[in-house]
């Protein structure tokens, strides 16, 4: 068969390699994408979307348990499983549908199948009608990542849970154990606790949510607590015992172990790259613990050969994959490209109350050498109009220059408030920028202006 030539091979069409095929296109590169499984990659159809879709039918379930709260009526409150999971499944669906149309409208050639790299600027893909050869001066690894399988703890679909069985459950967990609390973990745990299992989470670590600033996951953690979530910090499931309707989990904590039942366990203790079988090692890619080793502009060393996303490395965000995208294939069509600075890099978790970052910590700012000034807000002196008490704004400001260092959220809507911070870290806003700026009220974003003076001793509403 005859090889077929391109611009710019891309490995992968989850939201870092789309994109990259999508902004190829657009600058003039003939562009090709192969794609093993489904157009969107995990996030559209097994990871953000699908979840987020979940626990919007959880919240909106939360609050009509509050309806009377608010002077309204609702009885007879209940749900349907089954409907909420094919609610979650029509968004997915649709959305990686709209892939295709991209790929159409920028006359980007799709390949369905397993690719290879067979040499230097050569692709190979195995396809259900046989195989096809590719070539192109410039390659770019966007093939993700996975659920980690721990020994002991693998999923069997039945009574022990990857995001994939969560996300289109065969029952709904009456007593439910989730290992791990980083933002898959935590989203599972908010979302069936939200509808009723009686939900226990176990993290190894010495609090939950360990990438966010500590007095945040403190919060979180009281937070969770109130709604009858159990939390087991520093502990370890060391082992599953399977019968046909429980698993017996052999929890240590204090140096102990305790045998706790469950109808339900979810694992979610992180990622592995999707490192095989890509030829990676006959190229003399550089891999360390499943992931490509690249530079800042996720060049792997190779020649014409960029690793982007989750198989390039922490942090495994959808924005930050798209980004990487949008840059590499700037790159390449010799354009000026900015790297992705990971720090600038906003996190957000979807669970109730909702958790948002970016940049430094507290902890992780004094660590690197900043003197900081440190401010904080409530949400009780803004949130109660909107029936949302519960949460806390904090700024971190580098106390010699006024840069915002970082920002950290925990309530409602704070996945779409931090985009402000985002912002004002992209553009070297210091803090007398954020005090004249003016927020416009009544809303939740006013917080953010009186989280800035705190840090000033200029707080007005506290």
């Amino acid at each position: 068969m005859a090889e077929k030539s391109f611009d710019l091979i891309v490995i992968g069409a989850g939201p870092g390699g789309y994109v990259a095929a999508i902004r190829g296109a657009q600058l003039g590169l003939s562009v090709a994408i192969v794609e093993r499984e489904h157009l969107g990659g995990i996030c559209l159809n097994w990871g953000c979307i699908p979840t987020k879709a979940l626990l919007r039918s959880s919240e909106v379930f939360h609050l009509m348990h509050r309806a009377a709260e608010f002077g309204l009526k609702a009885d007879n409150i209940g749900y349907d499983l089954d409907a909420v999971v094919k609610r979650s499944r029509k968004v997915a669906g649709q959305l990686s549908g709209g892939i295709g149309h991209l790929m159409k409208k920028n006359k980007v050639t799709v390949f369905m199948g397993a690719a290879k790299l067979a040499g230097k600027g050569k692709v190979s893909v195995k396809t259900d009608k046989g195989s096809e050869d590719l070539t192109a001066k410039n390659i770019v690894l966007a093939t993700g990542a996975r659920a980690r399988n721990l020994p002991g703890l693998e999923a069997d679909g039945k009574r022990v849970w990857m995001y994939k069985d969560a996300l289109q459950p065969p029952h709904m967990p009456k007593k439910l154990l989730v290992i791990g609390s980083g933002a898959i973990g935590i989203e599972f745990a908010s979302f069936y606790n939200t509808l009723g299992a009686d939900t226990t989470v176990v993290e190894v670590m010495d609090r939950i949510l360990p990438v966010e600033d500590e007095e945040i996951s403190k919060f979180a953690k009281k937070q969770f607590e109130k709604q009858g979530m159990k939390i087991m910090q520093k502990a370890v499931v060391k082992q599953l015992d399977r019968a046909a309707d429980k698993v017996t989990a052999h929890i240590e904590v204090g140096g102990k172990i305790e045998k706790q039942e469950f109808d339900t366990v979810i694992s979610a203790v992180g990622i592995v790259g999707n490192v095989e079988d890509l030829g990676l090692e006959e190229m003399g890619v550089k891999v360390d613990r499943t992931h490509v080793v690249t530079d800042e502009y996720c060049r792997t060393g190779v020649d014409g050969l960029y690793a982007i996303g989750d198989i390039a490395g922490a942090p495994w965000l959808a924005h930050k994959a798209s980004h990487e995208g949008v840059m590499v294939a700037e790159l390449i069509a010799g354009k000026h490209a900015h790297p992705v600075k990971p720090e600038s890099i906003a996190g957000c978790t979807y669970c109730h109350p909702q958790i948002a970052s970016v940049g430094y910590t507290e902890a992780k700012a004094k660590e690197l050498g900043f003197d900081v000034k440190v401010g904080r807000f409530p949400f009780i002196g803004n949130g109660i109009a909107l029936g949302e008490p519960e949460g806390m704004i904090k700024t971190v400001f580098d106390a010699k220059t006024g840069e915002l260092l970082g920002a950290h959220m925990v309530g409602a809507e704070v996945t779409e408030l931090i985009q402000g911070y985002v912002v004002g870290r992209q553009l070297e806003t210091t803090e007398e920028d954020l005090m004249n700026t003016v927020f416009p009220h009544p809303t939740l974003s006013e917080m953010m202006h009186e989280a800035v003076l705190d840090a000033y001793g200029k707080v007005i509403h506290m």
